[in-house]
């Protein structure tokens, strides 16, 4: 069996443990932002009500899920053999992406226009993941976490040249 086909299988027995009918597809990674086996909830057959408590406050419920993904099917799995697991659900994860841009991006002109750190706060640590990734790109930048979960934060600053 190999990832797709654990991912999707697990995920599916979760859902049908939870009493929620509805499928899991797999699919390949829709941006080149996250390398991850993606597992893509059917929200075709579920109520507005239903997707939002699968999703969760801010993606809370979603994040939880793929924690759970990305923890159980990695357990007991050579190095070489893990890998990453993305759980989606009516699109959320790429639009959220796009929050996340547009949040790295006012942050950096902050610290561009104020010479000061620029605090990010709730940002889960998947999050924090990607807006690092994503002020990669920005050579006059650099970005590191600061404080314990859950105040854990992300911080930008203007390199000192």
């Amino acid at each position: 069996m190999n990832q797709e086909q654990r991912g999707q299988q697990w995920l599916q027995q979760l859902l049908d443990l939870a009493g929620v009918s509805t499928q899991v597809k797999t699919q390949a990674s829709p941006t080149s932002w996250e390398e991850s086996c993606w597992l893509v909830i059917d929200d075709s057959t579920l109520t507005p009500e239903q997707i939002q408590q699968l999703t969760g406050p801010n993606g809370s419920v979603l994040d939880s899920i793929q924690y759970l993904a990305n923890t159980t099917l990695n357990l007991g799995v050579s190095a070489e053999e893990q890998g990453a697991y993305t759980v989606d659900l009516a699109g959320y994860r790429e639009r959220r992406h796009a929050e996340l841009q547009a949040i790295a991006q006012e942050a950096a002109e902050q610290a561009r226009e104020t010479h000061r750190e620029i605090e990010l706060k709730s940002l889960s640590a998947a999050e924090r993941r990607q807006v690092h990734t994503i002020l990669k790109e920005y050579p006059d930048l650099e970005t590191y976490s600061r404080g314990q979960e859950p105040d854990r934060r992300l911080v930008v600053r203007l390199l000192r040249g």
